[in-house]
Parts: structure tokens; sequence; C-alpha cells
């Protein structure tokens, strides 16, 4: 596909997206604020500025030891982080809300015009895109302008490498654009070199994860002392960040195996979907509180419902064991990283493509184990739990490991360094 006839499906598609917008926008009104912002109409911030992309939830907590160490390494900078989710957004709040350089937007549609409005407007020093958020006119546009570009924590499955190849001439050119390409692991780098030009593949390095080195708010320990004390000190199996056809899986597992005294603790990975999950739970029989609730747990309920945003730390910080969301059905797992850094043992499912290093070193560590499915899951959990023994060495077996794999972030700096080091060169590149 060229990049022409891309951006004509995205002229003709408006219409589509606009109105898809607008369906998501009744269940999430975050969606609809700013709707500027989404065509590159946004204010102008202050001078010299890093531009950092991080689409949802993940990559914006992933850039958080990121965003730490460029804040101290360039005080005389101001920061715009751009996110693609209402979630991801209002992590971006809870994060960084209390630093007065750091600002927040939509990125825009990946429409020529638009991107370029909002690449003249921002003027970034540099642009650092999290993971593999990679958008052909974006990169173009940032590439014309002369914008040094640098593919943070890259991360890219085998499914995604085989998407992105069926795109041919259109996704070689949107990687090759990068000035640099960090990633996490050699199984992502020799992907990524796939995708290249063949006189781009040096621009890939290996730096490991920076979610390794993310650091749990203060406040968020607190909290999850707080939920502890509201659970009465019962045994705490955490089910994280869970997709959609997972929930019932779990549950009925649980309302099978687990005893009356033990205490599921359920956190959908999407907040729309909360009163879905409740209707679940309610249909399975178990007696269910809800965090929004703000009551003690009482000694009959069976199921607490973590319908808040931006807690999943506490909800760590109270568990005792946990399984973790998305690894259960092939959606490829959610982040397991943030459990072993809390020190809780984890129980993955089969499906971990997006955090396929990470869950076989955790697994390879002691942190965590595989299980054939969410039956398995719970029983392997409920197990944990009776085996204090076990439950320790795992718990400090997930310490262990993320500080043996953390330092990703400064090895990241080093390349940001080099790219600001370098003069804008202006290239003249052809527009649509």
């Amino acid at each position: 596909m060229t990049r022409a006839l891309y951006s004509l499906l995205w002229l003709l598609g408006m219409p589509l997206v606009l109105a898809r917008l607008a369906w998501r926008g009744r269940r999430q009104p975050g969606y609809l604020f700013g709707l500027r912002e989404r065509f590159g109409r946004l204010s102008t911030p202050p001078q010299p500025c890093i531009w950092l992309h991080a689409v949802s939830v993940g990559e914006t907590r992933a850039a958080q030891p990121l965003l730490n160490a460029l804040l101290v390494a360039y005080p005389d900078h101001h920061f715009l982080i751009t996110h693609m989710t209402p979630t991801g957004r209002a992590t971006g709040r809870e994060l960084f809300g209390k630093e007065a350089r750091i600002y927040q937007a939509w990125l825009p549609y990946d429409l020529p015009a638009c991107m370029r409005r909002f690449l003249k407007t921002v003027q970034p020093a540099c642009g650092i895109v999290m993971e593999t958020e990679v958008w052909p006119n974006l990169m173009h546009e940032a590439n014309a302008i002369g914008i040094p570009m640098l593919l943070a924590n890259a991360r890219l499955s085998a499914r995604s490498a085989k998407g992105y190849a069926r795109l041919g001439s259109l996704a070689r050119a949107a990687f090759s654009s990068f000035q640099k390409i960090a990633a996490q692991s050699d199984a992502d780098a020799i992907r990524l070199r796939a995708l290249l030009d063949p006189q781009r593949i040096g621009t890939v390095d290996v730096i490991g994860n920076i979610k390794y080195d993310a650091s749990i708010l203060p406040a968020l320990l607190a909290l999850g002392t707080e939920f502890r004390l509201l659970a009465n000190d019962r045994r705490v199996m955490l089910a994280a960040s869970t997709r959609e056809g997972e929930e019932v899986l779990l549950l009925e597992a649980f309302a099978r195996h687990a005893p009356a005294h033990m205490l599921l603790v359920l956190v959908p990975r999407h907040p729309q979907r909360f009163d879905e999950v409740a209707e679940l739970v309610r249909h399975a029989n178990l007696p269910m509180q809800r965090r929004s609730d703000g009551l003690a747990i009482a000694p009959m309920t069976r199921v607490w419902l973590g319908d808040s945003m931006g807690e999943m730390a506490a909800y760590y910080a109270m568990a005792d064991v946990s399984l973790i969301g998305g690894s259960w059905l092939p959606f490829g797992s959610q982040n397991l990283i943030e459990s072993c850094a809390a020190g809780v043992p984890v129980m993955v499912g089969p499906h971990t493509f997006n955090f396929a290093d990470a869950a076989t070193k955790a697994i390879e560590a002691g942190a965590a184990r595989r299980c054939a499915d969410a039956e398995e899951g719970i029983v392997s959990a409920l197990a944990l739990l009776h085996d204090t023994e076990s439950r320790d060495k795992m718990s400090q077996a997930g310490l262990t490991f993320c500080r043996l794999h953390g330092g990703a972030t400064m090895r990241l700096m080093a390349l940001i360094d080099a790219l600001l080091a370098k003069p804008k060169i202006t290239r003249g590149a052809e527009r649509p």
C-alpha cells in the first residue's frame, strides 16, 4: 500500500471514525473532550519541548520512569504527552498532574494536514513514541520537518509483525523513519529489523524493558494497606486487568474451588465494562461488593469488584497472589511486571505474546507460574495461598527478578541525549 492510498482511505473513512468516536463517547465521555486536538489544533506548549506519545494506560505507566528521568536531566524543557484513550489521559493526570512542566493532549488522526499542523504547533526538540504506536503520516511529517524520532521500549509480537509486513512499503517507510529504535528484547529487535530498510537495521538497539524501573507511588501503597484493612486480613486472590470473556471463566472456577473465606478481587481492564462484569458476578451467585461503595468488605462477600481507575498498584499491594488478565484468552496478556515489582506471586495463562520475554524470564526466575487455563490458574493460586513457604519464595523471586532486569531507563536516556545533541536537519520529503 502507498502512503497516498493510505491517506485517501483515512479521508474516506473519517465519517465512520467520527461516528465511532461519538458511540464510544456515550460510554466514556472523555472521548469527546478536546475534539479539536484530534485534528492537530492545540495550544503551543512552552519551548523547548520534548514530546512523548503514550497511547493508553499501559504505555503511560511505562513512561513514568522515563519522564521522571527527563524532568531531572532537562530542567529547562517542558513535556507534552499525547494519548489516544481517556483512560490513558486519566492515568497521565494521576501520575504527572502535579508537575507544572508536563502537558497533555490527544494525538491527532493520522491525516497529513493534521499531523503537519500538530508538529508545527508543538515544535518538539524530539519525539518519543512508546512501544509500537507507529503511524505512517506522523512519521513522514516528522521526517519532513526534521524532528528526530525515537521508538522507545519497543515490542513487536510475531502476530503484529505479520500484520505490519502485509503493509509492505508503507510500514517499512514508517519504521525506517525513526532515528533510533530501543527494543525490549532480542526477539523484538529481530522482528523490528525485518521491517526496516536494510541500511536502517543498525538503528535498533536492545535496551530491556523500562517497566522494570517503574516505582509504586507511596499514596497507592498506603491505599493498598487501607484495602487490606477493609478485607479484614482475609487471603486475597487478585484477578488483574481482566478482558472480555475471561471473567466468566475465572468466576466459574472460583465458585467451584474456593472456600467461603477466600476473597477474589476482580479488576476489569476497561472501565466501561465495570457494570457488565458486576452482572457476571451476580449471575455466578457470588456475594459481591464494589470498590466504589467505599465500605468495609463483609465476611460473606466473595468478590470485591475493583471498579476504579488508577488504583491497580493498590490492588497489588493488598493481594497475596495474582492472576494476570489477558492471558487466559488470546489477548496477549497485560503487564505481569507490576505484580512482580509488588512482590506478589503471578499466575499467567497460555497467551502471553505481548509480554513473551517478561513472562518467560519471570517463570524461569520462579516469580510466575504458567497455567493451561483459567481453572488451573484458580486451583494453582488457591494451593499457593495455603503454602506460605512457597508463596514467600515466589514473592522474593519477583522482587529480585525486577531488580536484576532494571536499568533500561538509563540506557534509553543515553539514546535521547544523543538525539537531542544532533541539530535538526530539514528533509525535503515529498508530500501527498
